[in-house]
This record gives structure tokens, sequence and C-alpha cells, in this order.
């Protein structure tokens, strides 16, 4: 067993490796997938430079702490481990994540699994207040339902037919989303899908990845633009993203959301809800 810290790009192979090795120690546990962090690079924060500590045996990555700064007050802390890993114990990584967290934010969120009842007393032993909660469902790639087909006037695209259009994703994280999604291992430009107006206007998008290691898809984002919701569109492009997800080899596909309106459209497409994430807020004492 050794301690590295890393930063960067160094830290998201890392954090891609442990989130891997711990999806296929347990199909369930844990908050999040490889692909999320991966998702969370595609635009630069001031924590890409932080460093990130990880555990590592002969096998690789073990165990590790990630921080994520999405605004200025807004800190994410995610302890993660391997499960039933031996060499390091849970309460030495949530300890260390905690204290290396406190030196970088006044406050920040460490998500949470209602699932995993020891992790969940840690966070309350800790002092940490519960805060907002999150679902997560699943579905069984060979469960998947036929994907409806879009209005007319409609067209979905992905990046390979448009690689050097500008990105739908540029609006909310910013010019250079594309070559953020580029450095990321899981990024698939195939299954980067929008839906289009016959004129060429972006009328939604959606963004699917897809972990050869795990054979875990996931879905992250899914919009539709305001203009255009309530025609079908996000159905027809989610179960749409999910057949290629299947014919990559996904075996099974995940996905979260805070919201009814968002849990309706994905157990629409066949998603059942699994588990829940609570989110516990550390201050300053």
């Amino acid at each position: 067993m050794r301690e590295i810290k890393a930063t960067g790009l160094d830290a998201l192979k890392l954090a891609t490796a442990l989130l891997q090795r711990a999806r296929l120690a347990d199909p369930l546990a844990g908050v999040w997938e490889a692909a999320d962090v991966q998702w969370w690079w595609r635009s630069p924060r001031p924590s890409d430079e932080v460093e990130k500590i990880f555990w590592l045996d002969d096998a690789g990555p073990l165990a590790g702490v990630l921080l994520t700064r999405w605004s200025e007050d807004n800190w994410q802390c995610d302890p993660i481990m391997v499960p039933h890993a031996e060499g390091i114990s849970p309460e030495t990584v949530w300890t260390r994540a905690l204290a290396h967290a406190a030196q970088h934010a006044a406050s920040f969120d460490v998500p949470v699994s209602d699932s995993e009842a020891a992790v969940r007393d840690l966070a309350r032993r800790s002092g940490l207040t519960a805060g907002d909660t999150d679902s997560t469902a699943w579905l069984d790639a060979a469960n998947r339902r036929p994907a409806p087909s879009l209005r007319d006037g409609f067209v979905l695209v992905d990046r390979t037919q448009r690689p050097n259009a500008p990105h739908p994703l540029r609006q909310r994280n910013g010019e250079g989303v594309a070559q953020r999604l580029a450095q990321c291992s899981l990024y698939d430009p195939a299954l980067d899908l929008a839906v289009e107006t016959a004129d060429g206007q972006t009328a939604g998008y959606s963004l699917y990845w897809f972990d050869p290691v795990t054979k875990v898809g996931l879905v992250e984002p899914v919009r539709v633009e305001d203009a255009f919701q309530r025609k079908g569109l996000a159905l027809a492009m989610l179960c749409a993203g999910i057949e290629r997800l299947a014919a990559r080899g996904a075996q099974r596909i995940k996905v979260s959301y805070q919201t009814e309106i968002a849990g309706a459209l994905y157990q629409a497409a066949g998603f059942q809800q699994e588990s829940t994430t609570t989110w516990y807020r550390a201050s300053a004492k």
C-alpha cells in the first residue's frame, strides 16, 4: 500500500481507475461511476490543480479523496473506497477526506448513498448535517424500450456528424467544453447527441457514456430547451441514446436525478429507482 497525490488529468485517470475497480467489486455500491468524474471534467475549475489523495496497492488505486469546486462557495468532497478492500479502513479514508477538504473550503458537501449504513453513520458521527437528496435509477439494457420517432421537423444528430460545429453544451459549460470532453477516455462523440430543427437550431441535447471495463452506461446530461418542451423530444432522444449504449455493449445503464419531472422521464424509458443519495454538509466550526 502506498499513498500518492495527483492533480489535473493525472488525478482524473486515477479516479477513473478507482471507480472502475469499485464498480467491478460491487454492482451497486457507492454513488459515482467512472464516467461521472469524467463528466465533471467538462469545464476548467480551480479544483483541477488541488491535490487529490489516492492509496494504491499492486493492482492500482484502492481508495481516494476527490475534491471538486463547483463555484466560489460550493465544494464537494468524495471519499471513495473499493468495497471489501483490505489494507486501509473506511474510517481512515473518511477522516483524511474531511481533513483534506477542510484545508481548502470553509464548508463542503459529501454525498452518501442512503443504502450504505456504515458510511451514513460516519457522516452523522462526524457532525455533518443532512441536506438535499437525489435518486438513482438503473435499467437493464436487455429491457430497454423502443425509441419513439421524432416529430416531423426534427432530426437526431451526433458529434461525428458535426465535429466542428459549436457544441450545444458551450452555453452552460464554456466555449472549451468540446476540447475538455475530448480529453476524457470514456467520451465517445457518437454518444454525444442533439436534436435539431430543420434550420439547424438546437432543440435539445444529451450525452451518454459507456465504460467498457464495467459494461455500465451512464446518462449525463439530458436537456430540451424551453421553446421545444412537451414535444416528446427528450424521451425520443433518451431512448435513442440507450439504444446506442446497448449497441456498444452496455449491460446496465444508470441515471441520477433530483426532480419528479426528471424521474417521470426516466421511468418512461424503463428505468427503475434503486437508491437515494443524501448530501451532507460540513461547515467550519
